[in-house]
């Protein structure tokens, strides 16, 4: 396989994201329409309550230290498995982590994420035609998590036949090389052939951990421009915790598939960087653009509620499909009973306790 290939699709991922972020931070910065075009939107009022924005902006830089570091200290450690033999990729314990990260993940989808998403494209936070006439939401959803499952359907199928047509010439140059007939060139065709195997397992991993991070910083991206928005100490102090904790196993779920995937060090560490920073950024941006940011108006509910909802479906798609299935079918957690039960009980505590933050965040 050509050598360009992995850095081509790794610049056509961060090209779709920054496209992504292009058409979400100009729709935020002037989401300040009249939120009364939505006639049955419930009232929220102060209720003459003075809010202390110092103490908030106090918080909110907490929140963005808090969450910066705990981001890069959870994508780190399944990178370090040289260093921590336990988290390596092949260690029962980095099956269990594994588990539980994509418990975390998966309870976003579901519990955080996608009712959000449904709160944001429904009455009575919008009434307007079409969004009253149709669950928005879910469907963007479910076409997110189709999109992912071609995308990676395609993009495997694609790498596959680039890493076998390269075994070929591999085989086709050696054989001229050699002055061989026919018949040997078949077996070294054959042999080099049906040493594809791990090289396509390598090149599903990398799509796999490059579909993750896309889902994963969408969302998080809207989190921290949310946070960094509010100005009420009283709903940022919780979310510092939640999103701490959330950001740190779901950086565990993401370090496990760039673990596995194998890249270089350059773009291990840009991967690594670009998600412990996403929510960080976010949060500052929020705070930058906190005093025109109208969180209920229609234009900031939209792009809000349909970036929900597909970053909802990435995730969804992914912890089941791509991070939990395989591991559940590894033959050697298969083998071992014991194995078995534990990752399928790492999986449920990750789930519940991603779930249980729900009432905080």
């Amino acid at each position: 396989m050509s050598k360009t290939h992995p850095h081509c699709r790794r610049d056509i991922t961060w090209i779709l994201l920054f496209l992504l972020l292009a058409l979400l931070l100009p729709c935020v910065v002037d989401g300040d329409g009249d939120g009364d075009q939505c006639k049955c939107k419930s009232d929220k009022e102060e209720g003459g309550e003075k809010i202390d924005k110092n103490l908030a902006k106090k918080y909110k830089i907490g929140a963005l230290v808090s969450i910066l570091v705990a981001s890069a200290v959870g994508v780190s450690l399944p990178m370090l498995s040289r260093i921590l033999p336990a988290l390596h990729p092949e260690k029962d314990f980095f099956f269990m982590v594994k588990a539980f990260a994509a418990g975390v993940i998966l309870s976003t989808g579901f519990i955080h994420v996608l009712p959000d998403a449904f709160e944001k494209l429904t009455p009575p936070s919008l009434c307007n035609h079409p969004w009253d006439d149709f669950p928005f939401a879910g469907f963007v959803a479910m076409v997110a998590a189709i999109g992912t499952l071609m995308v990676d359907s395609l993009a495997t199928a694609y790498f596959k036949k680039s890493s076998l047509s390269a075994m070929d010439r591999v085989a086709d140059e050696e054989d001229l090389h050699e002055h061989n007939r026919h018949a040997t060139h078949h077996s070294h065709s054959h042999s080099h052939a049906s040493m594809s195997s791990p090289s396509t397992n390598l090149l599903r991993h990398r799509v796999i951990s490059q579909v993750l991070e896309l889902g994963i910083v969408v969302h998080s991206v809207i989190i921290g421009i949310s946070l960094g928005a509010s100005e009420d100490p009283k709903t940022i102090r919780p979310l510092i915790a939640a999103l701490t904790f959330h950001q740190f196993f779901e950086g565990m779920g993401l370090g496990g598939s760039i673990s596995q995937a194998n890249f270089k060090r350059g773009a291990i560490i840009v991967m690594a960087l670009f998600f412990s920073l996403t929510t960080p950024v976010g949060i500052a941006i929020g705070m930058i653009i906190s005093g025109n940011y109208k969180e209920e108006s229609p234009t900031a509910l939209i792009v809000e509620g349909i970036l929900n909802a597909a970053s909802a479906g990435i995730l969804i798609y992914m912890s089941l499909v791509d991070l939990l299935a395989p591991d559940l079918m590894n033959p050697k957690i298969q083998a071992s009973s014991k194995l078995h039960i534990g990752v399928n009980t790492s999986l449920l505590i990750g789930a519940g306790c991603m779930s249980l933050l729900a009432k905080w965040a």
